[in-house]
């Protein structure tokens, strides 16, 4: 009987622990596990920890969202995923679902999204393109809005490294860290701020002193040494403010308080008879205090401390009208040494402007704050482009250029026929606007570099010995790139429709076989699911040079721009494939 019992009891015993490793299986089995990298893709930025935390089922609400332990609603499991037989990445199977992590998909197929929350839940915004199209006007006017340009922010690029105080007009660091005065750029910018105007309409302008009052009480004077007047000027025609104070920025100017949160942008008239400046104190978000200088000096900008310097040029008894955008100045002041995440964390931004200051002997008309000078600065950019034409016609671009290197090359002084384009168009508007014939002989004098092939210094070149094309960068072998050559075209059909005689003559001619070989080889730059940027891949035999998207984005606007000025419908249908192409979708296959 003894013996029963014991054996009843081992029997008992097993059965229990059998029991109990079946559950611990069966619970490990239906855990969650953390997911780990195996042989990721290189370029996908490192190893990814997938966390196992998960949603309820048939939910997405962030308020029910709890850490799953063991649950018998997961029905998925992990399992490797073999890329073309070279990466293999930890997956999720669901059923006859396989899921793949976002972070791989992202970077293998170069598209974009990012996690967002709405209303508590949460959702996946997931893009082909990062670009954006801007649907043309029903009308086209060289006198008008120019493309999507009211868009452009040019003086805030990356790649310009100020607003010169002697010229107006952005000064490039793109191929150089030295800056220079970059034809595509500075047209770019009065484009940009002509097509703002026309969109936005006046600014808001406060003045702070016009010499019209008969009274200087806003003023501040710091001692009896300071002197101020009203006087009348014989060259202006107009009363101005004469001011007398020490040069030196050491000690404190004349100066009138502005306390002004919204209109950054200042403006004055203004004529030194000795080494004189104009000095704007701004505060940031965090009470610090900035002062901006702009002085006599042909110092294009520095940063000692708190005090950023523009040097105004050698220009002393002459009048001169300035136009600064406080912040713009503010912000590439602070760039010559801090980069833009370390500025953001310091909260580095104008947040106000206190006041303005003057020094020297001087005088000054016109002073105010505003919320926006666009004409100012379009009509810098037009004089310029005026002033610093040569012989040619043309504007020399006097830094190296390299396509690709020791390959598509072009020495300082090569000249592009975009840059000629967005000229035209520029130097078009402002004759319009002004009636003043020197920016229409301008425009005209443009002309000349079409007709000169790019082995001469000009930028013609042919396609196929026989198709006329006007290119960005006159490169042997040629490169054709796309955006550039349609922008020469716009220029010269703006030429065309305000100009008369030879000179039309001649805009047309080269508008009409410019826009007959576009028609012809436009396809040529289509992939099946994006566009070429240049046809490299055709001139030298090697891989292409597919375009990024902000540049296929161009094409697209420059296409359905030029169908609104020419109703072929290669242009409108091109451009709809084109725009499809950004939804992920891609031409067929055979």
């Amino acid at each position: 009987m003894m013996r029963v019992n014991r054996l009843v009891k081992l029997i008992v015993i097993v059965l229990c622990c059998s029991l109990l490793l079946s559950f611990c299986f069966w619970s490990q089995c239906n855990q969650p596990q953390h997911i780990n990298n195996v042989d990721q893709r290189p370029d996908t930025g490192g190893n990814v920890n997938y966390q196992a935390r998960f949603h309820n089922r048939d939910t997405n609400s962030l308020k029910n969202t709890k850490e799953l332990s063991v649950s018998t609603d997961l029905k998925y499991h992990e399992i490797d995923c073999v890329i073309n037989g070279e990466y293999r990445i930890k997956c999720r199977r669901e059923s006859s679902d396989v899921f793949v992590p976002f972070s791989f998909v992202q970077k293998y197929f170069e598209i974009y999204g990012k996690i967002s929350t709405e209303d508590g839940f949460e959702k996946l915004a997931w893009e082909h393109s990062y670009s954006t199209v801007h649907r043309p006007r029903e009308h086209y006017s060289p006198g008008g809005v120019f493309m999507s340009f009211e868009f452009y922010n040019v003086e805030e690029r990356d790649r310009v490294r100020c607003i010169s105080g002697m010229e107006g007009v952005p000064l490039s660091t793109q191929w150089t860290p030295a800056g220079h005065y970059y034809p595509i750029q500075i047209s770019q910018f009065g484009l940009s701020h002509l097509s703002k105007y026309l969109t936005q309409g006046e600014p808001e302008v406060l003045v702070l002193e016009d010499g019209e009052d008969d009274h200087l009480e806003n003023w501040i004077l710091p001692d009896k040494r300071y002197k101020l007047q009203l006087l009348k000027d014989a060259t202006l025609g107009t009363t101005v403010v004469e001011f007398t104070t020490s040069d030196s920025l050491k000690y404190p100017g004349i100066s009138i308080p502005a306390d002004e949160k919204d209109d950054f942008v200042l403006c004055a008239d203004l004529r030194f008879a000795s080494n004189g400046s104009i000095t704007v104190t701004i505060e940031t978000p965090n009470l610090q205090l900035f002062h901006i200088h702009y002085v006599l000096s042909s110092k294009l900008i520095s940063l000692d401390g708190h005090d950023i310097y523009y040097g105004l040029g050698e220009r002393r008894g002459q009048w001169m009208h300035i136009t600064r955008t406080v912040s713009v100045d503010f912000d590439k002041g602070l760039a010559l040494k801090f980069n833009k995440v370390k500025r953001t964390k310091m909260k580095l931004k104008v947040s106000r402007i206190t006041d303005v200051s003057v020094r020297g002997h001087g005088w000054l008309d016109n002073l105010t704050l505003s919320t926006t000078a666009h004409l100012d600065n379009f009509y810098n950019a037009a004089n310029w482009l005026v002033y610093h034409q040569n012989d040619r016609g043309g504007w020399p671009i006097m830094v190296q250029r390299s396509l690709i290197p020791g390959v598509l090359e072009l020495p300082p002084g090569w000249y592009s026929a975009m840059a000629q384009g967005q000229a035209m168009s520029l130097l078009v508007r402002a004759y319009l606007r002004t009636q003043n014939t020197k920016y229409l002989q301008a425009a005209v004098d443009a002309l000349k570099l079409f007709e000169i092939d790019s082995t001469q210094g000009g930028v013609l070149t042919k396609f196929a010995n026989r198709y006329d094309w006007y290119e960005e960068y006159p490169t042997t072998p040629s490169s054709f790139v796309l955006n550039g050559f349609i922008y020469s075209l716009l220029g010269l059909y703006d030429l065309k429709e305000v100009t008369d005689g030879e000179d039309s003559k001649m805009a047309s001619k080269l508008y009409s076989n410019g826009m007959q070989t576009l028609k012809i080889m436009l396809l040529m730059f289509d992939t099946g699911s994006g566009t070429f940027y240049d046809l490299r891949h055709i001139t030298l035999g090697i891989a292409p040079n597919r375009a990024r998207w902000d540049y296929h984005t161009t094409h697209i606007n420059q296409l359905l721009q030029l169908s609104v000025i020419d109703d072929d419908p290669l242009f409108k249908n091109t451009a709809q494939r084109w725009m499809d192409y950004m939804k992920g979708k891609r031409s067929k296959h055979n």
